[in-house]
């Protein structure tokens, strides 16, 4: 029984740490804190996110299609990062509802 009550102990002192600093924040600025509305989110999910998907797929294809000509020009990671990585970011990256990235890197 002992054990028991200070398995709970731990467990309620370190989500109650985590709950605080979370509510403080990370102070880290890569992380973006964006609470966006109900219908928004519901948006994003059936209509937004849904066509970033065939965005991306449509890009695969015409990136590969078009790779022996970017290949002449020296622009595959243009072409890569405009066709494919770019929507796949949008959908698969940001968070649900939110306008930009959820995680973004800065140097």
């Amino acid at each position: 029984m002992n054990l028991f009550r200070t398995l709970v102990v731990t467990l309620l002192l370190s989500v109650g740490a985590s709950a605080l600093a979370a509510e403080n924040g990370s102070g880290d600025p890569r992380y973006t804190i964006q609470n966006p509305p109900a219908y928004a989110m519901l948006g994003d999910l059936l209509i937004a996110r849904p066509l970033l998907v065939v965005a991306t797929v449509i890009g695969a294809g015409a990136f590969v299609l078009s790779l022996p000509f970017t290949a002449f020009g020296g622009g595959i990671g243009d072409a890569g990062q405009a066709l494919v990585v770019d929507p796949a970011k949008a959908a698969f990256v940001r968070c649900l509802g939110c306008i930009g990235e959820g995680f973004e890197q800065r140097e």
